[in-house]
């Protein structure tokens, strides 16, 4: 599939000066920075103007760039969501269609690269990518709350062969097919294939968007918060009061803590077992003491995953149900309106050998989930 391809634009009987020409200290002293909103109407301009493909309105998660030398506007650059379907990208990268959808937001395409007239200088449009891959992820991190971890751009090779990209080492994968998507669906007959290029942020980006889990730096969606340390200390309180299924001998973490720490991870966003396993090893010495952990040999140790998994599977769900709901009144944010939605668990029968039925009530500003209930049958 064809998405936005970008590439450094030349207009024609334009041709790059000699490097000498050049200073080189207008190189070093260029800088990379956001467009702000009071000069949103010029770059669109200059995109009309310039650049063959035109002005690419904000379409979702869009980030716009302007390269600068003291103030004279050198090059501008536009990066968003990446395409749904590439077929060279995705044979690269060797994730299945599950990691796919889930994750492709962790890849940002470059769908717009223009260098204005009377800037077309050898190593500029090097230099320019360069210091945009510097500052993206923590750009994009800000504004949309995810990092990213792999770029990619499409060429037209009717037009150009991506020189400026290999030169700042993005990797050229392959052509697409040439089908091009529209408000109508994919056209019918292959068009202009383009050339594909990536650039991995990370060494291992492959394997992070390929791995059977996300590492806690790349998850996104779902509620998520960052506790405070009095929420940390009150946690395990909360579940003082809750009966410990567990035989007393070998127990080694009490009940509250590790049903704290649990509902801590939850809250920050993990999903599974592994993940919740993983963000209490991630805690530090301090935040282990405000979870009120065991003391061993001079440090505070985290149950395990086995621990976690085993009392999770043991406590009454009703009890931690609870619990979690007098915890949140007290610390959790106010939703004006609340959600009531119904499930029916696939594979999953009661004693009765009915399948179970869930009704969940979930707060429209905040995506708490207040309460779970188990109901009888649908008729």
């Amino acid at each position: 599939m064809d998405f936005f391809p970008a590439f450094v634009y030349l207009h024609p009987g334009m041709h790059p000066d000699p490097v000498d020409s050049v200073s080189r200290a207008q190189l070093c002293e260029t800088v990379v920075r956001l467009i702000r909103s009071d000069e949103q109407p010029r770059y669109q301009q200059l995109m009309r103007e310039h650049h063959y493909l035109g002005y690419l309105p904000k379409i979702g998660e869009t980030l716009w760039y302007v390269a600068s030398w003291r103030e004279q506007w050198l090059a501008l650059l536009s990066f968003s969501g990446s395409a749904l379907k590439c077929a060279p990208r995705d044979h690269w990268i060797g994730w299945s269609l599950r990691q796919h959808y889930g994750r492709l937001k962790l890849v940002v395409n470059n769908s717009r690269f223009l260098i204005l007239p009377d800037w077309h200088v050898f190593n500029l449009g090097s230099r320019v990518l360069s210091l945009c891959e510097r500052r993206l992820p923590g750009d994009w991190e800000k504004a949309f709350r995810h990092s990213v971890v792999l770029l990619e751009t499409f060429v037209d090779p009717q037009r150009h062969r991506g020189t400026v990209y290999r030169a700042a080492n993005w990797v050229y994968i392959g052509n697409t097919r040439g089908y091009r998507r529209t408000h109508a669906g994919y056209t019918n007959t292959p068009q202009t294939p383009k050339m594909v290029f990536v650039k991995p942020l990370r060494a291992d980006a492959r394997q992070v968007l390929c791995s059977p889990i996300l590492s806690p730096p790349y998850r996104f969606g779902g509620t998520t918060m960052r506790m405070t340390a009095e929420q940390m200390r009150s946690l395990p309180s909360f579940f003082a009061q809750i009966p410990d299924p567990r035989r007393a001998q070998g127990t080694r973490h009490r009940l509250s803590t590790v049903l704290g720490i649990a509902a801590g991870a939850v809250l920050c966003g993990m999903r599974g077992y592994k993940a919740i396993a993983e963000w209490a090893q991630s805690l530090g010495q301090q935040s282990r003491r405000r979870f009120s952990c065991r003391y061993e040999g001079n440090h505070y140790v985290v149950p395990s995953e086995y621990v976690l998994r085993d009392v999770l599977i043991r406590v009454t769900p009703a009890d931690l149900d609870r619990a979690l709901q007098r915890w949140n009144e007290r610390y959790g944010a106010g939703d004006e309106t609340l959600a009531i939605d119904g499930k029916t668990m696939r594979n999953a029968m009661d004693e009765e050998g009915q399948q179970t039925h869930v009704m969940s009530v979930v707060g429209h500003q905040t995506k708490t989930c207040y309460t779970q209930k188990k109901l009888a049958p649908c008729p």
